[in-house]
């Protein structure tokens, strides 16, 4: 790994480039720049919906690891032919939607974000992951990159989905169910 800042400003980002982690400068609004942030973005998101779960919830445990996932894979695409991202890491993410999805009855309606302050977070960095995956595919078209990261999202943001309404069933709460505008009138 490269130096670590001891100093936070540089004012080497001062005219519109940055630096990759193999020491290469690109400009701030290239493909692989606007990746690397959205995935930070959506770490963010998950770190502030970790803050609204109990500490002795496995669920937090699982998301830290997401969180520590997600910084490699920024890692990865901050640093062309790094691989840090696998599929063992995937299918990780798998087997947790699994645990999650077989607790929940089947869906029959859309979802509309909310329910409560953890499900809502959780919505959010859901669509910030589609984000990503949509930025990911992005920078894959006209450089090469691993496919395991966009795999790795594509599973996340299913993941974010069913983790989204297995928090807004806690505690006797429910899902936010998305009604025709006929359903509605109705009412």
């Amino acid at each position: 790994m490269g130096n670590r800042l001891s100093k936070i400003y540089t004012r080497t980002g001062d005219t519109g480039t940055t630096g990759l982690g193999d020491g290469s400068r690109i400009d701030k609004d290239d493909a692989r720049i606007e990746a690397i942030g959205d995935i930070d973005e959506l770490n963010s998101c998950i770190g502030l919906l970790c803050c609204e779960l109990e500490p002795s919830d496995p669920l937090q445990s699982e998301l830290y690891e997401v969180q520590q996932n997600l910084f490699n894979l920024g890692g990865e695409l901050s640093v062309p032919g790094y691989a840090l991202i696998e599929e063992q890491h995937i299918l990780e993410l798998e087997q947790l939607l699994d645990r999650l999805n077989e607790q929940l009855p089947p869906l029959k309606d859309f979802i509309l974000p909310g329910g409560n302050a953890a499900a809502s977070f959780c919505h959010l960095a859901r669509s910030v992951c589609r984000r990503a995956e949509r930025r990911v595919v992005t920078l894959a078209r006209d450089h090469e990159i691993r496919p395991h990261g966009q795999s790795y999202l594509n599973r996340l943001s299913d993941l974010l989905f069913v983790a989204a309404r297995t928090l807004a069933r806690r505690d006797d709460g429910q899902e936010v169910l998305w009604r025709h505008r006929a359903e509605r009138e109705q009412r």
